[in-house]
């Protein structure tokens, strides 16, 4: 037996003796279509908005953040727990390394898990002021708490920060495989080791085959759940790398061929003081995940599954990143560079040295052509919304999706192949907005409060936030201006 139950909502609008009567009725069980009278025929052309808004929120409801449309399945918790772990583990993972030989052990790993706090904090925030606010998406929280101001720099911060994350992951990948040039210098990629230098293993030709074989493809799924398998495959080969650089530490322990690391950090004057704090903003984004938060969350379906998800991503990547750090410093001590990467090109001084240092790079590059799409996932969406916002869902439009993805990849390529001083320039505006997506935009959030539910702990640990963001910007950005203007007035420096 079904019950029939019928809703009437009356709008007058004042001066115009308007009057509109919308009936539901629900007696029919297959879901029928509501039931509108409109008893004034002027009138209808000011319900016509409410009918379309209405119409998109149901066909965006199931598909919001790209999570397909009208599709009943969720994600599962190993994949959700995958796909965020890999957009936290990307290229920073290398400069770490380089951060603890700064900073010592004892400071640098202290800094990890206290940055691990800060970030579990902030997504915390920012789902739990989500559901106060009825926000499916990081942007429309923005736009609660801000207004259309939030959400154009929620946007513009993430268009920034994937965009150039991304140009820089294609120019790593060009670098491993076909080499690169410095201070007149080739340092020779892997493809170049093994066939020698050739039109098909140089840089651009081999880009154009990973963009078309490996980006593109990974660039057309509309769910992120439905990179769940590649995330695996990417944390593994993190893992892989850790594992490797493990066992050749191990082995070199065994050899003795290894010096103590310094716990603490070694303070000679002010410039060694200074130097300190240039680890700062590569420890403080190493955790920066905020964007793809609400997309995985959405494809969960059940809130209450999303913590364990940000928990166990956090703890597996707090735990990589340690490792990771302190086998890279112990394994090159004082010679450890700004990309540990680099410090596989030479003999490592055991057996089979080559083929693991082939092996770490091309694990390494791997690893980062599978970060490349859950990264790519957001910087579409938030594209879209930005230049189509009263569009309908991305998802259901074929020729907008095919537009926006082929034109966003083409753009990268062209990006990494022939503006490669780009790292330079995303040295500035990428750690600017990848702090803004962490730190400053979820306690901003928390201090305005816009529904009364922040607590005295939150508005303390946004107060943190916010000066660990504020002050590793600064830092970032005096520390990479002072170098660009000693490399201007030295160039053989």
């Amino acid at each position: 037996m079904v019950c029939a139950r019928t809703a009437v909502m009356t709008l007058d609008f004042a001066g115009s003796g308007s009057n509109i009567s919308m009936r539901h009725n629900d007696s029919n069980p297959t879901g029928a279509k509501a039931l509108v009278v409109v008893e004034d025929e002027e009138s209808q052309l000011l319900l016509l908005p409410l009918l379309r808004n209405s119409d998109r929120d149901e066909s965006e409801s199931g598909s919001v953040s790209g999570s397909g449309s009208g599709s009943k399945s969720k994600a599962s918790i190993t994949g959700s727990v995958f796909n965020l772990s890999t957009t936290i583990i990307g290229a920073g993972i290398m400069a770490l390394p380089a951060a603890i030989k700064v900073v010592g052990v004892a400071v640098g790993v202290s800094a990890i898990m206290l940055l691990a706090f800060l970030t579990h904090t902030s997504v915390e925030i920012l789902l739990r002021f989500s559901r106060a606010a009825k926000a499916k998406t990081y942007s429309h929280l923005m736009g609660d708490a801000f207004g259309r101001c939030g959400t154009f720099l929620f946007h513009l911060a993430v268009l920034v920060n994937n965009f150039g994350i991304l140009v820089v992951y294609v120019i790593i990948i060009g670098d491993v495989l076909s080499g690169t040039s410095s201070s007149g210098a080739h340092h020779f990629g892997v493809l170049e080791g093994w066939f020698g230098q050739c039109w098909w293993t140089a840089r651009t030709f081999v880009l154009l085959i990973t963009t078309l074989f490996i980006f593109a493809p990974l660039g057309f799924f509309k769910r992120i759940d439905s990179l769940r398998h590649t995330s695996a495959i990417a944390v593994a080969l993190a893992i892989v790398f850790l594992l490797i650089t493990a066992g050749i530490t191990f082995v070199k322990l065994f050899n003795g061929s290894i010096a103590s690391p310094r716990l603490l950090p070694k303070i000679t004057d002010v410039a060694s003081i200074w130097n300190l704090f240039t680890a700062v903003p590569v420890l403080v984004t190493a955790f920066v995940c905020h964007y793809n938060v609400h997309t995985i969350d959405n494809e969960l379906g059940d809130p209450s599954l999303m913590q364990p998800v940000i928990r166990a991503s956090l703890v597996l990547c707090s735990s990589v990143y340690i490792l990771t750090a302190l086998f890279g410093v112990l394994l090159f001590g004082e010679s450890t560079l700004d990309d540990v990467l680099a410090n596989f090109d030479t003999d490592l001084g055991i057996p089979y040295s080559s083929l693991l240092n082939d092996i770490v790079r091309i694990s390494y590059a791997l690893h980062l052509m599978l970060v490349f799409p859950v990264i790519f996932f957001s910087l579409r969406f938030n594209l879209d919304e930005l230049v189509f916002p009263s569009a309908s869902s991305l998802d259901l439009e074929k020729c907008r999706f095919l537009l926006i993805t082929t034109g966003l990849i083409t753009l990268i390529y062209v990006a990494a192949n022939f503006i490669p001083s780009i790292w330079d320039a995303f040295q500035f505006t990428g750690a600017t907005a990848t702090v803004c997506l962490g730190f400053i935009f979820p306690a901003a959030i928390a201090l305005r409060d816009p529904h009364g539910i922040a607590t005295k702990t939150d508005k303390i640990l946004s107060i943190v936030m916010i000066f660990l963001a504020v002050f590793s910007n600064v830092v970032a950005i005096y520390s990479n201006a002072d170098a660009l203007f000693r490399k201007h007035v030295d160039p053989h420096q």
